[in-house]
């Protein structure tokens, strides 16, 4: 059997390791021809010589010059460039099969969009690409004749429910498609103690192990606004054929309701090496190293409607697509800004969509006819988001000032009443 070669965008991730750990499982089917990172040298210097990648890819230049000398002095032999171009360049690698594109947020986009133009088979974990450039990725995808095989496991459980020739809803006779959500840590928590959330108590997922990104995405329930968008894209269905359902348990990756009113579900234990060997496999089945189901020891499962009032972040990404164009960008961009101010410790939690409506209401939708209207979109956003921030803290400041000269002021001596 030839050996099907691989890019990793995106390889010291939670999804970039999880591929690899997949990959070390059957060795013989796979060859890792590229790896990349954004910056944790350490990480992709053990997996350089654990997987001997023909190239490895950092942004700055000073860290590639380190990983090569490191890699030399190994007796490693790889290729280690640096910088946005060769993100491009090992996307498009004439010797590569199959690319993961799981770099996290719109950093993503020209990678993946050098896939799907290169024809290949590309492993989408980078939501953010179809979310902004939806229209742009799925006609490249359509004029190479790439494969476009989804990873978030609620869009791969939607892939393995649909018709192997699936091409719209109507000639699939599909009703309504169902994307599970677990509610994430705060899910019965009320709207007065999401006042205090820190941000170790919002990466702390109570059953998936992700990115701190990702996981403050789901805590807020962002992170299902932004998987409404892409099954959109992924699926060709519109935002009223797509609903949300909270599934604590996390069992029910998702479920497509057909016109007979049959319901079919992908179920399995919360685990991404589940979707990431489907996809490497597709269009067989391969060992995942998964603990697998037992239903009996579940015991019961649970479902309820999301509550938008405490998650308005949900709300938001539904009028985002309705609204069209660049909306999606502006959603994408000023949820990035939000969250690593968050991480930050310089806004709290509630304040995430807030700022995200201001900078939506601020900003008016234009039509995307390709990447760079994509890009102009996230910059003018980006820059909304930043304008907010230094408003809200300078009000912020004005308010604790007049606080403070309140409590500064001195005790006025209650009058005297003089009686004759």
């Amino acid at each position: 059997m030839e050996r099907q070669r691989l890019t990793i965008l995106g390889s010291t991730g939670s999804v970039g390791v999880s591929t690899l750990d997949v990959v070390a499982r059957h060795r013989d089917r796979f060859e890792v021809v590229a790896l990349t990172a954004r910056n944790q040298t350490d990480v992709l210097f053990n997996q350089c010589v654990d997987f001997r990648p023909r190239v490895a890819v950092l942004l700055e230049d000073t860290a590639g010059q380190q990983l090569q000398q490191r890699l030399l002095a190994a007796g490693v032999k790889c290729d280690v460039r640096s910088g946005l171009r060769a993100l491009e360049e090992v996307a498009s690698l004439t010797n590569v099969d199959t690319v993961m594109a799981a770099i996290v947020g719109i950093a993503g986009l020209r990678p993946t969009l050098a896939a799907a133009r290169a024809g290949k088979k590309i492993l989408l974990a980078n939501k953010e690409s179809l979310v902004t450039a939806g229209a742009v990725l799925m006609d490249a995808v359509r004029a190479s004749g790439a494969m476009l095989l989804p990873i978030d496991s609620e869009h791969n459980a939607i892939f393995q429910a649909l018709p192997r020739n699936y091409g719209a809803p109507e000639a699939a006779g599909v009703r309504r498609i169902l994307l599970t959500a677990s509610g994430g840590p705060f899910r019965s928590v009320s709207s007065r103690q999401l006042e205090d959330v820190t941000p170790e108590q919002a990466c702390a997922h109570p059953n998936w192990v992700m990115g701190r990104k990702v996981s403050v995405d789901s805590a807020t329930m962002m992170n299902k606004g932004l998987e409404v968008i892409e099954a959109h894209w992924l699926f060709g269905a519109g935002p009223e054929a797509i609903e949300v359902v909270i599934h604590p348990e996390s069992v029910v990756h998702s479920l497509v309701e057909y016109v007979d009113g049959s319901v079919i579900a992908q179920l399995g234990n919360p685990d991404m090496r589940t979707p990431i060997a489907f996809a490497l496999g597709f269009p067989d089945r391969i060992a995942a190293g998964v603990e697998f189901l037992d239903l009996a020891g579940i015991g019961a499962l649970h479902f309820e409607r999301p509550d938008l009032q405490r998650f308005p972040c949900l709300r938001l990404a539904y009028e985002a697509l309705a609204a069209g164009g660049t909306a999606p960008t502006a959603l994408n961009a000023a949820n990035e800004i939000a969250v690593a101010n968050f991480l930050g410790g310089s806004l709290g939690f509630r304040r995430i969509p807030a700022l995200i409506e201001a900078v939506l209401s601020d900003t008016a939708p234009l039509p995307v006819s390709g990447i760079e209207d994509v890009h102009a979109a996230d910059r003018a956003a980006r820059e909304q988001a930043e304008i907010w921030l230094r408003n809200s803290r300078s009000a912020a400041t004005a308010v604790a000032a007049r606080q403070a000269r309140t409590t500064e002021l001195p005790a006025i001596p209650s009058a005297r009443m003089n009686r004759p």
